[in-house]
């Protein structure tokens, strides 16, 4: 989440100082995502330091300091609504790294693992459904994070519905190729022992 260029889209609308940007941030965002005041200070500060905002000019820093979008703030905040984030590489997500690792481990079922972390997720999902059906019908930014949030645990347990199957038919293809590979060895064994006996008697008549 770009902090940076929200306050910026804020600032959009018109000047406004730190504590009211910190407000209207977490009102604007369903008050899903929490801001620390000192951090809207901060990003204030580098976005000045930028060019991307100015500040009144009376030297004094607090709670009322004013804050307004300059040109170039203006233009770097359209650049970033137009720019798609970058998505080319899979994130670096925990719970795949979980999976991944669980599959290596000696004495760990992966099947077990997946259901552990699915079941929370639904538990996850009821939760979100129930903020969908009491709050978000009469708060759209709140609405649209719920929305998303759902769709995001849903692909997730989509994922490790995959995943498990993915595992079940290896763990099957595998026991059945050693069963294969059993029932060819003992073939093998039967054929050799058939095949010995007139091997000898061969050799036992061509000396006479």
């Amino acid at each position: 989440m770009s902090v940076r260029h929200a306050l910026l889209a804020l600032l959009s609308e018109g000047p406004k100082y730190g504590l009211q940007l910190r407000e209207e941030f977490e009102a604007r965002t369903g008050e899903v995502w929490p801001l620390n005041v000192g951090q809207v200070y901060t990003t204030l500060q580098r976005l000045e330091r930028d060019g991307l905002v100015e500040s009144d000019d009376d030297g004094q820093d607090g709670p009322q300091k004013g804050f307004r979008i300059t040109a170039a703030g203006a233009t770097e905040l359209t650049g970033w609504l137009r720019t798609p984030p970058d998505m080319s590489s899979p994130p670096r997500d925990e719970l795949v790294m979980k999976v991944l690792v669980a599959l290596r481990v000696p004495g760990t079922d992966v099947r077990d693992v997946i259901q552990v972390h699915r079941r929370y997720l639904v538990q996850l999902m009821q939760q979100w459904t129930r903020i969908k059906e009491t709050e978000a019908e009469s708060d759209m930014s709140l609405a649209l994070v719920v929305d998303a949030e759902l769709f995001r645990l849903d692909a997730v347990v989509r994922w490790l519905d995959s995943a498990d199957g993915r595992i079940k038919r290896a763990a099957a293809d595998a026991a059945q190729a050693d069963k294969s590979q059993a029932d060819q060895t003992q073939a093998d064994k039967t054929t050799g022992t058939t095949q010995a006996v007139p091997s000898v008697r061969r050799r036992v008549g061509a000396r006479r």
